[in-house]
C-alpha cells in the first residue's frame, strides 16, 4: 500500500464581491488529489482536498516542497502500525521535514490542502465516512446532525438593501436560521442601515451574525461594538487584525454579546495565544479555526487539545470555510457546527446533492471519505484531475 502520486491544479473561484478587506475577483484555490495503489469497489482510491476561500491557491509550495517529501519517503513509513491504512500524522510529519517552527504563512494552507486529501483517502480505505472514523478514533459517538449557518451579505457592485434583503430571505427559505453579513467595508452609519434592513427582513425568523474581516482598528472596533450592542446579534466577528489579541480583549469591555474569531490563525500555538491573551469568553464566544488553512486535521486535533487545556468545549468551535471537511470534523468530534456558502465559491462549497438544510441543520450522509462523491458538480471536477 502506497501513495503513488500527488496532483495539484489551481482553479479560479473568482466572484465580483468584496468584504471589508479584499475583493474576490482574482481568487483561486488549489485542488489536490492523493492517488493510492489501493482499490475499493473496483475503483482506485483517490483522496481529494482543496483550500478554503480567502487564501489563494498554493500550487507552487505544493509542487516544489510538500508533494515530493511524501513521494520520496519510504512508503512503509507512511502507514499505520497495522500496515493496513495510511497514517495521516506520519504523512504530515513527512511533509514538514526540514521546516522551521513559526512563520506559518502560506505553507499552512499548502499542508492543510494535502492533509484534507490524505484524510479523504484514509477514510475511503477504511470504508467509512470520515466523521465516523474520527468518532471511532476518539471513542465517542458520532452525531450526523450538524448546525450550519449561511454566510453571505458581501458588498457587491450595484447591490442595494433590497437585494441584500432578498439574499437573506433566500437563505431562510432554504432552511437556515442563522445568516451572516459583512460589515466594516462602508461607513458605520451605512452599515447600521444595512444591518437594520436585514433584521427587518428576517424579523425574528433567524439570527444575524456580522463579520468585519479584521478591518477595524481599536477605536473603530469599539465604535462598532457600541453600535452593534443595540441589536440581538448571533455574534460580532473578527473586528481587528487576527493577531491583535489586545484589541480582541479590549472589545469585551464594550460588547457583552457573543464574539467570534480565529479563522486567520493557522497553528495550535496561535490558537493557544488567542485563548491566553485574547479575552475570549468560553461561555458565549465562538472559535473559527479552519483546518484547511491551518495545516490540516492533524494540526486541528492539537488545537482541540489546547482548547481542552484552557477549559473550552469543542462545541464552541464553528469553523470558517464552508467545506465538507469541517462538516465531518463537527459530526465526528462534537464541534458546534460549520459555516456554509449556499451561493458562493462553487462547486467547492455546499453539501452533497441529497442533503437539505432543515431548521438550521443538515444530516451527514453515509458516504465513504469526506463525501465529495455525493456532490456531482464537485466530484466531476475532482476526477478530471486524477482519474
Amino acid at each position: 500500500m502506497r501513495i503513488i502520486d500527488i496532483c495539484e491544479v489551481t482553479k479560479p473561484i473568482s466572484s465580483p464581491i468584496r468584504n471589508a478587506y479584499i475583493d474576490f475577483t482574482k481568487m483561486t484555490t488549489s485542488l489536490v488529489a492523493v492517488v493510492t495503489d489501493v482499490e475499493r469497489d473496483g475503483r482506485r482510491v483517490v483522496g481529494y482536498g482543496f483550500n478554503s476561500n480567502g487564501r489563494y491557491g498554493q500550487g507552487g509550495l505544493i509542487r516544489e516542497r510538500f508533494r515530493d517529501r511524501v513521494l520520496e519517503a519510504d512508503p512503509k513509513s507512511l502507514l499505520n502500525d497495522a500496515g493496513d491504512n495510511l497514517d495521516p500524522e506520519k504523512i504530515w510529519a513527512a511533509m514538514m521535514t526540514n521546516e522551521k517552527p513559526g512563520g506559518h504563512g502560506e505553507r499552512s494552507v499548502a499542508v492543510g490542502t494535502i492533509d484534507m486529501a490524505v484524510w479523504d483517502a484514509t477514510a475511503k480505505i477504511a470504508g467509512l465516512p470520515l466523521f465516523r472514523l474520527l468518532a471511532q478514533m476518539k471513542s465517542r459517538e458520532a452525531d450526523p446532525r450538524v448546525f450550519v449557518y449561511a454566510a453571505g451579505g458581501y458588498y457587491y457592485p450595484g447591490k442595494d438593501d433590497t437585494q441584500l434583503r432578498a439574499e437573506m430571505r433566500g437563505y431562510l427559505n432554504r432552511g437556515y436560521n442563522v445568516v451572516k453579513m459583512k460589515i466594516g467595508g462602508a461607513a458605520i452609519d451605512e452599515d447600521r442601515r444595512r444591518i437594520e434592513a436585514v433584521l427587518d427582513e428576517i424579523d425574528g425568523e433567524a439570527q444575524l451574525a456580522v463579520d468585519a474581516n479584521g478591518r477595524l482598528d481599536l477605536e473603530t472596533a469599539i465604535a462598532y461594538a457600541k453600535m452593534l450592542r443595540d441589536y440581538p446579534l448571533f455574534w460580532y466577528e473578527e473586528a481587528g487584525d487576527p493577531l491583535d489579541y489586545a484589541l480582541q480583549a479590549a472589545l469585551a469591555e464594550f460588547y457583552p454579546g457573543p464574539m467570534a474569531t480565529g479563522e486567520n490563525l493557522f497553528s495550535h500555538q496561535d490558537a493557544r495565544n488567542l485563548l491566553r491573551y485574547g479575552g475570549m469568553r468560553p461561555d458565549r464566544d465562538w472559535l473559527q479555526f479552519d483546518c484547511a488553512l491551518a495545516y490540516g486535521l492533524v494540526e486541528y486535533l492539537r488545537t482541540l487539545d489546547e482548547l481542552e487545556i484552557a477549559g473550552w468545549s469543542p462545541a464552541r468551535c464553528i469553523p470558517h470555510g464552508g467545506h465538507q471537511m469541517s462538516l465531518n470534523i463537527a459530526a465526528g468530534l462534537g464541534l458546534g457546527g460549520n459555516e456554509s456558502y449556499p451561493d458562493l465559491f462553487q462547486p467547492y462549497g455546499g453539501f452533497p446533492d441529497t442533503v437539505q438544510v432543515e431548521d438550521g441543520h443538515i444530516v451527514m450522509p453515509d458516504l465513504p471519505g469526506i463525501g465529495f462523491e455525493g456532490k456531482s458538480d464537485l466530484i466531476t471536477e475532482m476526477r478530471a484531475l486524477a482519474e
